[in-house]
């Protein structure tokens, strides 16, 4: 996260300039873009599918609705919600949002076709939408790899209409204790190295697992949404912690 002065950054256990972060996030996902969605398969053994079909059962995408989906990369979660929605051009629209253009290209090869995906490449903490323009934001697993989240959540709350729904999928604190030293040595030891073998790019996948050691815990996550506006914050863990999705509300 940033600290009080808004200076510096967290760039998986390095404290880097504010600015710095971005363009070094960028690189991580330049990198593994081609490999991203296998590499998802493989580290998480198929549970982020799971993880993901739990956050459209929670969320429930309407028909009609218009939806953002922030760090959205390859368009797994802005596929989910369009099968939801129905399917058809009349049933919804989702627009996918994403700081690599790398990852924004994947997301077209693996769609490619489609007319009712679009893709913008940005940054969450400036959007380049009007005010109130979306019934639902979503984000998964990319809170952590923003250089101020507090300005990518006051940026959700500005983009969302009033009744407007919040949805962060992201890798949380671990809740089970018997879990805890199990995950840890499977995050430090084997994925970095899957990361070599796989998308051969073991540092970008050292960060990821740092990232998301520094990325804050349930209850602080739910205090930054509330200190964003939104209200109704609440969250669900799954698989004893090792994610959460957090709820809000643009009251």
């Amino acid at each position: 996260m940033t600290d009080r002065n808004d200076r510096t950054a967290h760039f998986g256990f390095r404290d880097i300039g504010v600015d710095e972060k971005a363009p070094m996030v960028q690189g991580v996902f330049e990198s593994v873009a081609s490999r991203y969605d296998i590499m998802n398969d493989l580290m998480s053994m198929g549970a982020h599918r799971f993880w993901k079909d739990a956050l459209m059962d929670w969320m429930r995408p309407r028909a009609g609705e218009h939806c953002l989906d922030v760090a959205g990369g390859t368009g797994d979660v802005a596929d989910r919600i369009r099968q939801r929605q129905g399917g058809s051009a009349a049933s919804g629209r989702v627009l996918v949002f994403d700081l690599t253009e790398g990852m924004l290209r994947a997301g077209q090869e693996r769609f490619q076709g489609r007319d009712d995906l679009q893709w913008v490449c940005g940054n969450a903490e400036a959007l380049p939408f009007e005010d109130g323009s979306f019934d639902a934001y979503t984000i998964s697993f990319g809170l952590r790899n923003v250089s101020r989240p507090d300005l990518a959540l006051a940026e959700a709350r500005r983009v969302l209409r009033p009744g407007g729904r919040f949805f962060c999928l992201e890798f949380s604190r671990v809740v089970l204790p018997i879990l805890k030293d199990i995950y840890d040595q499977y995050s430090f030891k084997l994925l970095p190295t899957l990361g070599g073998l796989v998308a051969g790019d073991r540092d970008s996948y050292q960060y990821l697992v740092e990232s998301i050691r520094r990325f804050p815990p349930q209850e602080q996550l739910e205090e930054m949404m509330r200190e964003a506006g939104f209200g109704r914050v609440s969250h669900r863990n799954m698989s004893g912690g090792i994610v959460a999705v957090h709820n809000g509300w643009r009251i």
